[in-house]
């Protein structure tokens, strides 16, 4: 038995390490540069964050000639629209498309969860066809299988597959939609069509909209909370703040730059906000689990309830509670706060009506990210061969998570005192 222990201990960690992972589809297909063109528009419009976010995936690449024939006629909120399409969230593999019961089926793709895809736009109809051909085509009735599986380019069971097809899907309507340019969009109505008039109120009485509108053309994402966050008991009296203190409140809600939620999924380093004018200053700290993304402040964190618009360049979440920065927040905000002693026992003075204790430094107040969740639904007991062109763990694109290090640790502890 003790000498076994040596051996099942190696293949526990095998097994650990190839379950433990995540891939990157910039990584995996920089080494095809023919498909160069398509995997620019997959950073260029974020696409390859939501991607690379999920743990279960099917990209369906279009060569250099098909991408760049699409590019050449819309724009990028278009194109962008047209990538998700190709993004199915389930794994197939060549055998698995000839396998397909009763030879066709429907599939959602990352259109769908963007909540921009009306009824079952966002689905992609897979049929094997006869003489080996695999059509694929909108999920809409009378859309025909314009597109034809092509090629495997690279798989990884059961994770994520790259295959390419021969045209882009298209989903009616997804092309001769007016795409709304930045200066077309109200930032206001939209913040109260989805139930946030109290900051649509607070941003324009006090001159912020201005700001936002100015910042939008180059990009903006907005963190919005609803009407019910400013009714928290949490929330102190922002009577009591000084204009610019509401006025820095208002900018940490908001960032230069377009980032989705797949990119705040994959996003590690602090984030900086329209506020932040120094080093570590008015940022805010991500941490996810599953699909659920939260932002933490230092004070409070608050989760992303909802997205109200993803369309290039601007992005605008709603959040269940308001954001209270450190520097605001930490201390009772006046005039010419004094330092905070620190090595003072006892708290400083906090706002009413809530107590807040004196804050510590953001880095040290953010609750640690969460574990990240083991990729499911890859079968223990399947070859690695059942897959064509299927690779190990140790293939380009495909990395170690952090938490590896931990669960090592605890499988090694457990076999030394056994």
């Amino acid at each position: 038995m003790a000498a076994s222990q040596p051996i099942l201990l190696f293949l526990a960690l095998t097994a650990l390490t190839a379950t433990i992972s995540a891939h990157n589809i910039t990584d995996i297909l920089s080494g095809h540069p023919e498909y160069s063109v398509f995997n620019g528009y997959l950073s260029q419009t974020k696409v390859a964050d939501d991607i690379n976010s999920r743990q279960t995936i099917t990209v369906l690449v279009l060569n250099n000639a098909a991408m760049s024939a699409l590019a050449a006629k819309h724009p990028l909120s278009v194109i962008k629209k047209a990538l998700s399409l190709l993004v199915l969230l389930d794994y197939y593999d060549p055998p698995k498309l000839h396998q397909i019961s009763k030879g066709t089926t429907l599939t959602t793709t990352l259109y769908q969860t963007t909540g921009n895809a009306p009824g079952n736009l966002g689905f992609v109809n897979i049929t094997d066809l006869q003489g080996g051909k695999v059509g694929f085509g909108s999920a809409a009735p009378g859309s025909k299988l314009d597109s034809s599986y092509t090629k495997s380019v690279k798989q990884i069971p059961y994770n994520v597959s790259v295959l390419e097809i021969n045209s882009p899907i298209i989903a009616p309507g997804m092309l001769t939609a007016p795409a709304p340019s930045a200066s077309d969009v109200n930032i206001t109505a939209a913040l109260e069509k989805a139930g946030c008039k109290t900051f649509a109120s607070l941003i324009t009485t006090n001159g912020v909209k201005k700001t936002y509108e100015s910042a939008l053309e180059k990009g903006l994402t907005i963190f919005a909370p609803n009407d019910e966050a400013f009714k928290a008991p949490s929330v102190p009296d922002l009577s009591k703040l000084s204009n610019a203190e509401i006025v820095s409140l208002l900018l940490y809600h908001a960032r230069a730059g377009y980032t989705p939620l797949g990119t705040l999924k994959t996003t590690k380093d602090p984030l900086t906000t329209l506020a932040t004018n120094g080093a570590g200053k008015y940022e805010l700290k991500v941490t996810t689990a599953g699909d659920e993304v939260t932002l933490h402040t230092g004070v409070d964190s608050s989760r992303i309830a909802d997205t109200v618009l993803d369309s290039t360049p601007l992005a605008i979440f709603t959040v269940g509670d308001v954001l209270l920065p450190s520097e605001l927040f930490g201390k009772s905000p006046s005039p010419a706060p004094a330092p905070v002693p620190t090595t003072s026992p006892s708290p400083a003075p906090v706002l009413a009506p809530s107590p807040v204790s004196v804050a510590p430094s953001p880095a040290t107040a953010s609750p640690p990210a969460p574990p990240t969740d083991t990729p499911g639904g890859a079968p223990s007991d399947a070859p690695s061969h059942d897959s064509e062109n299927s690779t190990s763990d140790n293939g380009a694109g495909h990395v170690k998570a952090s938490a590896l290090g931990a669960v090592l640790v605890t499988v090694i502890s457990s076999f030394v005192l056994s």
